[in-house]
């Protein structure tokens, strides 16, 4: 018997980059309209389920708090035990906990709900941030990926305002959350189709005690933060809070250099341009997730806006800041990133300082329409600018720990920001109700906060440009090297 030999035959080509940075994109999307589409919802969710005033907060904070808290380490666990692996156990996390928000019946699954909530959506950001970069190589094809994810991201927060406000309207609340569950298993089926599994997995050990000292501090920091915006600043319970988050950075500080495994090495920030990202994207968060609280608020509670008037109204910003994703890299490229940095920080600051002229007895057309589309252009630009300054020229194997820095700081300074705004705007409300009519009180406390907002963004213009002459003469993917063919996926990666 004459035993012939099979030839092998040709390679089987992988899915092309741009189907799978859809893909990612589309997990990405869903991680963002989840922070916002309960906002237009909450005196439904609370009527459904019985919340207090206080347990009606934590509806939002529950998921923020669990998602700011643990986005270092699923960072880093991303790098250590596969990409594809974390991002695809926090997506099966994420739909289970959505479908669960929207079955409760009691305060307390609600709000487990949305914890575990913001635990998958902890594993799914930084492992697909990382899997998109792996994409491409630096240059103009990276820049055009995350002018991508700055166009999803966006559009996820505005869109989750619009999509909370129909589904409410049109099915019940529920229904926001059972929406979100089955967009989340579309995505599931499509990651688990178009990436390849994991050949290995990255080298080192997972450093517990550094991740586990973070993330207490980050909790207590989160937590004290939001629960300040309820209780005031000088309560016992923030004050304990706010000194222990302290103190446990204090420790983590100490402790981090001398790990072996650390999980946050030193080579991260070696030349800077990491923790001048990381900076002023802290900056650009806080004012970033205040407008999609206070916006909402003055259409519904002063222009009287309906929850999907509300919701419809946040399209044109949505479509401003997916344009300003897309011409992003192009402007970057035609007058350099630091340039394009501090431009689209003070058109978001004009367009917040626009909205601070805004008044009771306003309307959407004359006081947020326009406003709203400058305010999208400039957030657009300069998330897409400072993402791409805090994870350009890392190392592979420090993807997912930088796409996990990156959005730590974002959420953590959001908190700060918007805690440090509605305590603001209550107070500014508060003294204005002495001697006006209640709709005239809310509106010179919004437009207090957008103004501070405002002044934040133009501080941070000219930090950006002090940074730059500090950190390189770049905050962006570098521009000048010639275009290259994407990669296709090779099998042998660690996803």
């Amino acid at each position: 018997m004459n035993l012939h030999r099979t030839q092998p035959g040709p390679p089987t080509p992988g899915p092309r980059p741009a189907a799978v940075l859809t893909v990612l994109a589309a997990a990405q999307f869903t991680v963002m309209v989840a922070t916002s589409i309960v906002n237009v919802a909450l005196p439904q969710i609370r009527a459904g389920v019985g919340l207090s005033d206080g347990g009606t907060t934590w509806v939002v904070n529950a998921y923020g708090l669990a998602f700011g808290a643990l986005l270092l380490a699923g960072g880093r666990a991303a790098d250590l035990f596969g990409r594809r692996r974390v991002l695809t156990a926090g997506l099966a996390l994420f739909a289970g906990a959505s479908l669960a928000a929207g079955l409760a019946t009691s305060p307390g699954v609600l709000i487990a709900a949305r914890v575990v909530q913001g635990l998958g959506a902890a594993a799914i950001a930084p492992a697909a941030l990382a899997l998109a970069m792996d994409l491409y190589p630096p240059g103009p094809a990276r820049g055009r990926a995350l002018g991508v994810w700055g166009a999803v991201s966006g559009a996820g927060g505005a869109g989750g305002v619009l999509l909370g406000g129909a589904l409410t309207q049109a099915w019940g609340w529920p229904w926001i959350f059972h929406a979100v569950a089955l967009g989340t298993v579309l995505v599931l089926v499509a990651v688990a189709a178009l990436l390849p599994r994991a050949a290995g997995r990255g080298g080192g050990a997972f450093d517990l005690l550094g991740t586990t000292t973070v993330t207490l501090a980050l909790t207590c920091l989160v937590w004290g933060l939001t629960t300040a915006r309820g209780a005031g600043w000088t309560d016992g319970r923030v004050l304990a809070a706010l000194g222990s988050a302290a103190a446990l950075l204090a420790v983590f500080a100490v402790i981090e250099p001398r790990r072996p495994n650390a999980l946050i090495p030193p080579r991260l920030f070696a030349t800077g341009r990491v923790a001048a990202g990381n900076l002023l994207m802290a900056l650009l968060g806080s004012v970033w997730i205040a407008l999609f609280f206070f916006l909402p608020l003055y259409q519904q509670q002063v222009l009287g806006s309906g929850p999907l008037a509300t919701g419809a109204g946040q399209l044109p910003l949505a479509a401003a800041n997916m344009l300003g994703s897309t011409l992003a890299p192009r402007i970057s490229r035609r007058i350099g990133a630091t340039a394009t940095v501090t431009a689209a920080l003070l058109t978001e600051a004009t367009g917040l300082l626009w909205l601070s002229r805004i008044s009771a007895d306003g309307s959407y057309l004359a006081d947020v329409l326009a406003p709203s589309v400058l305010v999208g252009l400039g957030l657009s630009v300069a998330f897409v600018q400072l993402t791409a300054f805090a994870v350009d020229g890392l190392p592979p194997q420090d993807a997912g720990l930088a796409g996990g820095l990156v959005n730590t700081t974002r959420q953590v300074g959001g908190a700060i920001g918007l805690a440090a705004l509605a305590t603001l705007a209550g107070s500014v409300t508060g003294r204005a109700s002495a001697h006006a009519p209640h709709l005239e009180a809310l509106t010179a406390g919004y437009r207090a906060a957008f103004t501070v907002s405002a002044a934040v963004l133009a501080a941070t213009a000219v930090l950006a440009l002090l940074l730059a002459r500090c950190t390189g003469p770049r905050i962006a993917v570098e521009p000048a090297r010639p275009a290259a063919e994407p990669r296709t996926l090779r099998t042998s990666r660690p996803y």
